[in-house]
């Protein structure tokens, strides 16, 4: 199997993960250094109330030059984490991966894979892929479904869940989407891939292993209220207002 040349950027967003963020920059950093690839680790604390950020920056004279930890000032929402880190991003592949570590890194060989195989721009873990592995709570299932068929209908996107927090790109792609971007909390996400989608690169799929640490709560209705509208007004954006064809991108 060929590998990807270059190095990878990993992108790790933070809210309040005071007592995890230690093992997760470590489990981190152990998974790469035994894939072998060159790379560097972007934690980025979502101005959180505890003390996540001065623990994330305590391991940063053990991985000299790769682990890079920097803070939102307030809660801003996970988009704006990930808009803050791409500011950084040195390598030639970009990783999005949560801090709780509910999808380990160790899986990412596939994403890597499928992406070499299908010459993807993007390749997304998806919990609706049928080769996952995931434990989950019915509740979520059925949100999880019924958001899919949603985008399915207003994007027809060649994909079937935006949402899981396993992602890897090629750091060109993020490039050329970022200044398009507008959405910064729950559907922060399915933009970047309506986007990816518009400019014509290839979006794949990867099958997860979903094994939460922590117990699920319920999604809280406000979250569930403010994704929907956040996709409508992606929708609107993109196909009312033409906003995105505005930016000087060529499709591919």
């Amino acid at each position: 199997m060929k590998e990807l040349k270059g190095k990878i950027s990993i992108i790790m967003p933070a809210y309040n993960e005071a007592s995890h963020i230690v093992s997760s920059i470590k489990e981190t950093a152990d998974a790469f250094d035994g894939f072998g690839y060159e790379w560097e680790l972007l934690v980025i604390d979502d101005g959180s109330r505890d003390n996540t950020f001065e623990a994330a920056c305590s391991l940063l004279d053990k991985y000299p030059g790769r682990l890079i930890v920097k803070k939102n000032p307030l809660n801003m929402g996970k988009g704006a984490a990930i808009k803050l880190a791409v500011e950084y991003i040195t390598g030639e592949y970009v990783v999005w991966l949560d801090a709780d570590m509910d999808l380990h890194p160790s899986q990412l060989p596939t994403l890597f894979d499928i992406m070499l195989l299908d010459d993807a721009g993007v390749v997304i873990g998806s919990k609706l892929h049928p080769n996952s592995r995931v434990i989950y709570p019915l509740q979520r299932r059925i949100i999880s479904n019924v958001y899919y068929l949603l985008i399915k209908f207003l994007f027809d996107l060649p994909c079937h869940d935006t949402q899981t927090g396993l992602k890897l790109f090629k750091s060109e792609v993020l490039r050329r989407v970022f200044p398009m971007m507008t959405v910064n909390k729950f559907a922060f996400d399915l933009e970047v891939l309506a986007i990816v989608n518009r400019l014509g690169f290839q979006i794949a799929e990867a099958p997860i292993v979903l094994n939460p640490r922590r117990r699920y709560g319920r999604i809280g209705m406000t979250a569930i209220i403010t994704t929907f509208w956040d996709t409508l007004v992606v929708f609107y954006r993109m196909h009312v207002l033409k906003y995105y064809d505005r930016f000087d991108n060529n499709r591919r």
